[in-house]
């Protein structure tokens, strides 16, 4: 009897173990085309800024309605987020437009004969940044001018807005040697105002800036105006700045405060195909109402001059989504 179940348990683990053999393991299934990305990074910038926000935003439309793989990064904002896409780092990436055409000009000016494209192009034109120049009622900054001496925030190292700040205050014959400039974040700039370690911050964002209405929850806050001869003179020095007003009621003004503001730009490594970016940018309009939830900036997105007067050149991709849907 014993020799029978020997028998019997020896037949039951060979038939299990030739089973086994011959079943065959799940595979991963990709549902996009082999010379397609799985994946999407998007640069964006500081947690406490328009940027993080929107990108969150649209990572999980890219996610939930086309299947990617999606991840946001954090980062100092448009000058390493041009970095990121040159470097393969990231694959879409929120920019202002005054850095696209800088960077763009110098990719242009350094690339050797072999360089086909330049590594990113543009998926579309979004809202419009506005240069808001952030400081304290009490702190008697009436102007530009009234700067000097001070210690300003310039915003993070590698930022569009470090830029700005630049341009502004050279346009107002001051330099960083007549300043005290510290490269802060949106936030810690916010912070350093409240704790009277600075007294104005350079921040170029969308409308309203979350660390700013958090600051004026504490103090309060004023914007210093930029004049209309200064504002009239950068128009004609740089193509990429639009005169523009901050609305009354957006912060703590009574009144509209002249400034300028500078139009971001959605773009993508250049390298990815024309039929993943037409998804891309057919999915990202076809969801605006779902980014725009996220951030009241980006509000101001309109699809059909999304197109059109940008820095930089669309994306095949893009270029063909616009024409299909009768906008070019």
């Amino acid at each position: 009897m014993r020799r029978f179940f020997l028998i019997v348990g020896i037949a039951l683990f060979t038939l299990g173990a030739f089973t086994l053999g011959c079943t065959k393991q799940p595979e991963k299934i990709s549902h996009h085309p082999a010379n397609e990305q799985d994946y999407l990074t998007i640069a964006t910038g500081t947690v406490s800024g328009p940027y993080f926000t929107i990108g969150e935003a649209l990572a999980k439309v890219y996610k939930t309605k086309l299947g990617y793989n999606t991840a946001v990064r954090s980062t100092d904002g448009s000058v390493e987020n041009v970095s990121l896409l040159e470097n393969h780092k990231a694959d879409l990436a929120f920019v202002m437009s005054d850095t696209a055409a800088f960077e763009l000009d110098r990719y242009v000016k350094s690339r050797d004969a072999r360089s086909k494209q330049p590594p990113f192009k543009a998926v579309a034109g979004l809202y419009f940044n506005y240069v808001q120049i952030v400081t304290l009622q009490d702190e008697n900054i009436q102007s530009v001018y009234d700067l000097k001496g001070k210690r300003v925030g310039v915003g993070a190292p590698n930022s569009g807005v470090e830029r700005n700040a630049r341009m502004i205050l050279q346009e107002h014959s001051i330099s960083y040697q007549d300043i005290q400039p510290e490269y802060l974040s949106y936030a810690e700039a916010m912070e350093q105002l409240k704790n009277k370690k600075i007294d104005a911050a350079f921040v170029t964002s969308g409308l309203p800036n979350n660390a700013v209405l958090e600051l004026q929850k504490l103090k309060d806050v004023a914007i210093v105006p930029i004049q209309a001869n200064i504002i009239d003179h950068l128009l004609k020095q740089y193509p990429f700045f639009e005169k523009a007003e901050l609305p009354a009621g957006v912060y703590q003004n009574n009144q509209p405060i002249p400034t300028v503001a500078i139009r971001n730009i959605l773009l993508v490594r250049s390298d990815l195909t024309d039929a993943q970016v037409y998804k891309m940018t057919k999915t990202f309009f076809e969801n605006l109402n779902t980014v725009q939830q996220a951030h009241q900036a980006a509000n101001n997105i309109n699809r059909d001059g999304a197109g059109k007067g940008l820095v930089v050149p669309l994306h095949s991709g893009a270029i063909k989504y616009f024409k299909d849907s009768g906008i070019q």
